[in-house]
């Protein structure tokens, strides 16, 4: 029964993710975004690690997919046709992908038929229900130099947008009133 929830979430992941791409509306594409990243929730659902599903979900399909829609608000994007040809790029990046995928599928089938296990299952401690705090200890522990420079990186980009957005949106045609009222009359 998992195999079929496997793949499920993973055809629908892979359909979403190339919709994301091949789509031209952006607002479309950011949809199709948001349906992937639940079924990547999903995902973590049924590898038992609850807590990143609900991150995903908060996260991914919360805030970082508003803020994608509102850089396209903001931008205002329209229908771009530069990339008509996309299709072709496309199939010669996906084809070999494919076969790998189907090249691996099959060696799972012949370890099965052959009652050898390819790779072994999970064990009791990998299962744990303290999967949060592990996460949460190795975080703040082990990473918590890169964790504060992603936070201060992401600070400054987001500092960077608000101040290039409202200086374009707020400078007028002439900065110089003076200079305004005298070419009027």
């Amino acid at each position: 029964m998992s195999h079929l929830f496997f793949g499920y979430f993973a055809s629908m992941i892979i359909a979403t993710s190339i919709l994301v791409v091949a789509l031209k509306n952006p607002v479309y594409s950011a949809l199709s975004l948001l349906v992937m990243f639940f079924h990547v929730a999903g995902l973590f659902v049924t590898l038992h690690a609850e807590f990143l599903a609900a991150v995903q979900i908060i996260v991914y399909a919360g805030a970082i997919l508003v803020l994608y829609l509102f850089v396209v608000m903001i931008l205002n994007v329209k229908q771009d046709d530069r990339y008509h040809n996309q299709w072709r790029a496309a199939g010669f990046v996906c084809a070999p992908l494919l076969i790998e995928a189907m090249v691996l599928l099959s060696g799972g089938a012949k370890a099965r038929m052959t009652g050898t296990q390819a790779v072994p299952g999970p064990s009791a401690e990998s299962l744990a229900p303290d999967n949060t705090l592990a996460i949460g200890q190795t975080l703040f522990s082990t990473y918590l130099f890169p964790f504060e420079v992603a936070s201060l990186v992401l600070l400054v980009a987001m500092i960077g947008a608000i101040v290039l957005a409202k200086r374009e949106i707020g400078e007028p045609d002439n900065p110089n009133p003076m200079l305004r009222t005298k070419a009027a009359e």
